[in-house]
């Protein structure tokens, strides 16, 4: 479990390609404080660390995350936003995030405004009724309000401290990224409460 927010930024250093899996190498300055077998959101994705070498670690993801996600287009040198499991106890900032990407989307805009950026992005349109104006929406894993919301899209405006401090300040138009929808939301369309 996670809450959206962002502790850290980590640069893959290796890609190891492994049958259908792949191995990332991680370069993060929260290594040191990582233990293996332990859950951390990278883009929002939970992967296990499984191995620590000096200030790297591995994770692995398998098939189904690399075709799910947008961790299969990742290349030597990327960023990616980093956030470990929460503990009890923890203040809850953002909101409820599993680490389990529903989709991903495509960023169709992006604007420089007076202190801020806005982006929007469209998305399979499969998950319409998961995004509702003002709700919750977990994008390469930081938690962040939607508004303006359409029948496939969606628009966020990010502040300087997240712009600088995650993975966001490298998103354009064509990016793609994952996305995880609010997790009541998928239970109450699993009970049939929503269309």
């Amino acid at each position: 479990m996670f809450t959206g927010i962002i502790e850290s930024i980590a640069k893959v250093s290796e890609i190891i390609k492994d049958g259908s899996n792949i191995h990332f190498v991680m370069d993060s300055v929260l290594t040191p404080e990582l233990m293996v077998d332990q859950s951390v959101a990278h883009n929002g994705v939970c992967l296990t660390v499984v191995a620590i070498t000096g200030n790297t670690y591995k994770v692995t993801a398998v098939a189904e995350t690399l075709a799910k996600t947008n961790l299969g287009g990742l290349q030597k040198g990327d960023e990616v936003n980093m956030e470990r499991s929460l503990k009890l106890g923890d203040r809850l900032d953002g909101h409820f995030v599993q680490g389990h990407v529903d989709a991903t989307a495509t960023c169709i805009e992006k604007q420089t405004l007076d202190g801020s950026w806005l982006f929007r992005f469209r998305f399979p349109v499969a998950h319409t009724t998961l995004v509702i104006e003002k709700g919750s929406i977990c994008i390469n894993g930081v938690s962040l309000t939607i508004f303006n919301v359409g029948r496939d899209e969606f628009t966020v405006t990010i502040i300087p401290y997240t712009f600088e401090h995650t993975n966001f300040h490298a998103i354009n138009e064509g990016t793609i990224v994952n996305v995880e929808f609010d997790v009541l939301g998928k239970y109450l369309m699993r009970r049939g409460l929503v269309d």
